[in-house]
C-alpha cells in the first residue's frame, strides 16, 4: 500500500499539468456584416426558417419533391455516411473503458534429456514433458491525462455532425433542383403554346399574302418571306420538345425514377414571382447553412486533431492487471484457491528520440488548423455574397420583366395593327412579318424572364440555410 500511495502526488501532478496541454484554439468570431448588401432589416424572420412544404405550395412540387427526399441515390449516400459515422462515433465512447481480454492456453513441451530442464523434469516430476494450463482475465487502461481520449472523441463527435451537415446540404440542394427543373418545365410548356400560336398566326398571315399574289399585289419574295418567318415557329417546336423531354428525364432521375413524363398544375404565368423576401440578419443565415457549420465542424475536427498531437509528446500512463487459474496438471487447473494466480502492473512511457517526429506532427496540425479557420471565414464570406447575389437577381429582375411585359404588349399591338393595314392595303407585308417575328421573341423572353424570377427566388431560400427542414 506504502508503494502505491508514493505514486498519488505524482499523479495528482500530472493532471494538474494536463489543462495546460488540451487548451486549444477556439471557434473564430465570424466578420459577418451587420445587414445584407442594400437591405435593411430590423426582423429576424427569414424565409429559411420555413420548412420547405411551406415555402413550395405547389402539389405538384411537392410531390416531386417528396419522392426525391425518399429516393434520390445522393442523398441516400450521405444517409449511409451518417450511418458510418455514428458507428465511428459510438465506438470512440469507449476510449476510457478499459480493454478486457480473456486468454486459455494450454501447452506441452518436450525438452532434451540431456538438458537442465529435461533432468529437472525426469528428477522431481518424474515425467519427460512439461504441461501448463492457463486460464486468465487480462486487463489494460491508459489514464487520459493529457486528453488524447478526449480529444480523439470529440473528433469523432464532428466528424459524425460534419456528415449530418452534407445530409443537409445534399438536401437544400435537391430541394432546389428539383423546383428550379419544374419551372422550367412550366417555362418550356408557355415557350411551346408561344410558338403554336406564332405558327397559327404566321399561317393566317401566309393565306393573305398568297391572295394578294393571286391578285398580282405583291410578288413570290412576299411569299417567300412568309414562309421563312413560319419556319422559324415550326423549328422551334421539335427544339422546344427535345428540351423539354432531356428535363423530364432530369427530373426523374432527381426524383430516383426511370425517364418518364412529369405531371404539371397550372401554368408559368399563374406562379406568382414575388420580389419582396424577408431575410433577417446575416449572422442567423451563418448558423443555419449547412455548408457554414461543415466548415466550423472541421475547425473542430482540426482543433482535436491538435490535442492529439500534442498529447503524444507527453508520457502515457497505462496500468494492467491479469488475473486466473494457472497448472501444470489438468486435472488440478481449476482447483481454487491453490492455482489461482495474479498480477498488477504500472507504466510510465515518454518519447525521447521519436520526439522529433511527434514535435513536427504537431506543427503540421496547426498549420492544419490554420488553414481550416481561413476555409472557415471563406465559407462564411461566400455565403453572404451568395444571398446578396440573390437579393440583387430578385430586385432587377422584377424591373426587367415588368419592361419586358410593357415590351411584349406593345408588340402584340403592333401585330394587331400591322395585321389590320396589311388587310386594308396601308402595310406592306415586310411590316406584318417584322412585327409577328419581333412579338415571338419578346413572348419568349418574357417567359424566360418569369423563370429566371422563379429561380431567384428559389436560390434566395437555399442561400439563406432553407430546404433541410
Amino acid at each position: 500500500m506504502k508503494t502505491y500511495i508514493k505514486f498519488i502526488p505524482v499523479l495528482l501532478l500530472l493532471i494538474l499539468s494536463a489543462c495546460k496541454v488540451s487548451k486549444d484554439l477556439s471557434a473564430p468570431v465570424t466578420a459577418t456584416p451587420a445587414q445584407f448588401r442594400d437591405v435593411t432589416s430590423t426582423d429576424s424572420t427569414s424565409i429559411a426558417t420555413f420548412p420547405w412544404k411551406e415555402f413550395f405550395t405547389d402539389p405538384a412540387i411537392s410531390t416531386l419533391i417528396d419522392s426525391a427526399l425518399v429516393k434520390n441515390y445522393d442523398l441516400q449516400i450521405a444517409l449511409k455516411n451518417m450511418e458510418s459515422s455514428a458507428l465511428l462515433y459510438s465506438q470512440s465512447k469507449a476510449g476510457n473503458i478499459p480493454s478486457l481480454f480473456l486468454n486459455v492456453t494450454a501447452n506441452t513441451s518436450r525438452p532434451s534429456d540431456n538438458s537442465l530442464n529435461g533432468l529437472s523434469t525426469s528428477t522431481f516430476l518424474n515425467t519427460t514433458h512439461i504441461e501448463d494450463y492457463n486460464a486468465n482475465l487480462s486487463l489494460s487502461w491508459e489514464a487520459d491525462i493529457w486528453g488524447k481520449i478526449r480529444s480523439r472523441k470529440q473528433a469523432a463527435l464532428s466528424t459524425f455532425l460534419q456528415t449530418s451537415e452534407a445530409r443537409k446540404a445534399v438536401q437544400t440542394s435537391l430541394v432546389a433542383e428539383v423546383a428550379r427543373g419544374y419551372y422550367r418545365l412550366l417555362m418550356l410548356d408557355a415557350q411551346m403554346a408561344i410558338a403554336k400560336r406564332n405558327l397559327a398566326l404566321n399561317d393566317s398571315t401566309l393565306r393573305m399574302i398568297h391572295l394578294q399574289f393571286d391578285a398580282g399585289q405583291v410578288t413570290a419574295l412576299a411569299i417567300q418571306q412568309a414562309e421563312a418567318q413560319q419556319m422559324v415557329a415550326v423549328q422551334l417546336m421539335p427544339q422546344l420538345e427535345q428540351e423539354i423531354g432531356i428535363q423530364e428525364n432530369a427530373l426523374s432521375v432527381l426524383t430516383g425514377h426511370i425517364p418518364a413524363a412529369i405531371a404539371r398544375q397550372g401554368k408559368l404565368s399563374e406562379i406568382a414571382a414575388d420580389d419582396q423576401f424577408a431575410v433577417g440578419f446575416p449572422s442567423a443565415m451563418v448558423s443555419r447553412r449547412p455548408d457554414v457549420r461543415s466548415a466550423e465542424l472541421a475547425l473542430q475536427i482540426a482543433n482535436a486533431n491538435v490535442g492529439i498531437a500534442k498529447a503524444s509528446l507527453y508520457p502515457s500512463v497505462t496500468i494492467t492487471a491479469s488475473g486466473g487459474v494457472n497448472s501444470f496438471r489438468a486435472s488440478n487447473w481449476f482447483n481454487i484457491p491453490a492455482s489461482l494466480f495474479g498480477a498488477v502492473a504500472g507504466g510510465l512511457t515518454q518519447p525521447i528520440l521519436d520526439r522529433k517526429r511527434i514535435t513536427t506532427q504537431v506543427e503540421v496540425a496547426k498549420v492544419e488548423r490554420e488553414k481550416a479557420v481561413l476555409q472557415f471565414r471563406g465559407t462564411v464570406l461566400t455565403a453572404v455574397a451568395e444571398v446578396s447575389d440573390e437579393l440583387i437577381k430578385t430586385q432587377k429582375l422584377k424591373l426587367q420583366y415588368d419592361v419586358a411585359g410593357s415590351r411584349v404588349r406593345t408588340l402584340q399591338t403592333a401585330v394587331k395593327n400591322s395585321s389590320m393595314l396589311f388587310k386594308n392595303g396601308m402595310a406592306n407585308y415586310l411590316e406584318v412579318i417584322t412585327a409577328q417575328r419581333n412579338s415571338l421573341q419578346g413572348e419568349l423572353d418574357l417567359a424566360a424572364l418569369r423563370t429566371a424570377q422563379l429561380e431567384a427566388k428559389v436560390d434566395l431560400y437555399r442561400a439563406l440555410g432553407g430546404g433541410w427542414k
